[in-house]
C-alpha cells in the first residue's frame, strides 16, 4: 500500500513498481493473496460472502478445501481462532492470487491451535505451490513452512538460507539466538586441531574452528549432553526441568539443553546442584563479536535477486 522512494518490484514478467520509470501499480491490481495478522474479515457479512466479495464468486470449492464448508453461513464472530484464519486464507486464495503474503498468520491463536493450524496450512501450501512470503518472529514456524528463511534485523537481512544452513552456520549471534542457540563469550587458543575456548564465566570449550581471540560460542541445546562435573572441562548450575512435547528440558545457569531422559535420571539432578556438559568440538561454531554479514550497498535485494528466485514457499 506504501510507495517506496526507489527500488524496482516484479512478480515474474508483470513489473509492479519502478521509481525510474514511474511506474506503480496499484494494488487491486496486483494478484497478491493477502492474510493479515487480525485476518480482517468483514463482521457483518458471512464466510460464504466474505470469500465471495474477494473473488466476486461463490467458492464453495475453496472453503472445501480449507476445511470450512459446513460454516459458510457463519458470522466471523461464531468461529474459533483457527476457522477464522481458514476463512480468510479462502477469502485470499479468491483473487487467484500468483503470490501469497502471510502476517504473522498464528498471532491470534492459542498454542494449542497454532500448531493444529500451522500443520495444515503447511499442507495446503504444499498443494498449492504458490510462491509464499510468511512473515514471523517464530524460527519454530518458519522451519515448518518454509524452504528458504530471510532474517532480518535492523531493516536489514542479515541471512537467507534453508533452516537447516542458518541452524549448522548462523551468520551472527543474533541468527543463532533467533533459532534458540546458546551463546556464551570467550577466549580461544589456536590449536593444531582448532581452538580452545576459555570461558568468561569460567569452563573451557574446543572447537574444530580455527580462531584466536575473543569470540561467541554458539550451540544448540541438542547438541550439549550431561556429564560428571568433577571429570568435565565445563559445568554449570540446575535451575529447573520440565518436559516439552515428549522432550526434557533442562534449565541452567548459562545454558539450556535438550537432555536424554535416562541421563537426567542418571545424574539426578537437582535445583542448584552442579553438573557437567559436553559437545563434540565439531557442534561448537564460533563467531568473533564483531561478525556482521557482507555489505550489500549496490547490489541487489537477496529475496529479488535473479540468482536467488524465490521458491514455492518461502
Amino acid at each position: 500500500m506504501e510507495r517506496p522512494h526507489a527500488g524496482r518490484i516484479a512478480l515474474g514478467d508483470q513489473l509492479w513498481f519502478d521509481a525510474r520509470r514511474g511506474i506503480n501499480l496499484s494494488a487491486e491490481r496486483r494478484r497478491i493473496g493477502y492474510l493479515p495478522q487480525d485476518y480482517g474479515l468483514f463482521p457483518h457479512l458471512d464466510v460464504a460472502a466474505n470469500v465471495r466479495f474477494a473473488g466476486r464468486r461463490d467458492r464453495p470449492d475453496l472453503l472445501e478445501r480449507v476445511g470450512i464448508a459446513h460454516l459458510a453461513g457463519a458470522k466471523p464472530r461464531d468461529l474459533s481462532g483457527g476457522e477464522r484464519q481458514r476463512a480468510a486464507l479462502a477469502r485470499a486464495l479468491a483473487r487467484e492470487p500468483r503470490v501469497l503474503l502471510l502476517d504473522e498468520p498464528f498471532g491470534a491463536l492459542d498454542a494449542i491451535t497454532r500448531r493444529q493450524v500451522r500443520d495444515q496450512l503447511a499442507d495446503l501450501l504444499k498443494a498449492l505451490a504458490l510462491p509464499t512470503l510468511v512473515v514471523t518472529h517464530s524460527f519454530e514456524d518458519a522451519t515448518i513452512l518454509a524452504e528458504r528463511i530471510a532474517v532480518i534485523h535492523a531493516g536489514r537481512v542479515v541471512q537467507v538460507a534453508s533452516a537447516k544452513e542458518i541452524l549448522r552456520e548462523p551468520a551472527t549471534a543474533m541468527v543463532a539466538e533467533l533459532t534458540g542457540a546458546n551463546i556464551l563469550e570467550g577466549i580461544a587458543t589456536p590449536t593444531a586441531f582448532g581452538s580452545t575456548i576459555m570461558l568468561t564465566h569460567g569452563g573451557k570449550l574446543l572447537s574444530s574452528t580455527t580462531a584466536s581471540g575473543p569470540v561467541q560460542i554458539v550451540v544448540q541445546p541438542w547438541e550439549l549432553e550431561l556429564a560428571d562435573p568433577a571429570s568435565s572441562m565445563l559445568s554449570d548450575s540446575v535451575l529447573g526441568v520440565h518436559s516439552d512435547h515428549g522432550r526434557l528440558i533442562v534449565r541452567l545457569t548459562r545454558f539450556t539443553i535438550h537432555a536424554d531422559p535416562q541421563d537426567v535420571a542418571r545424574f539426578a539432578l537437582t535445583e542448584g546442584e552442579p553438573v557437567g556438559l559436553q559437545a563434540k568440538p565439531t557442534d561448537i561454531r564460533v563467531l568473533t563479536p564483531t561478525e556482521a554479514p557482507p555489505a550489500r550497498s549496490g547490489s541487489p535485494h537477496p529475496l529479488s535477486d535473479r540468482t536467488h528466485p524465490l521458491s514455492d514457499r518461502t
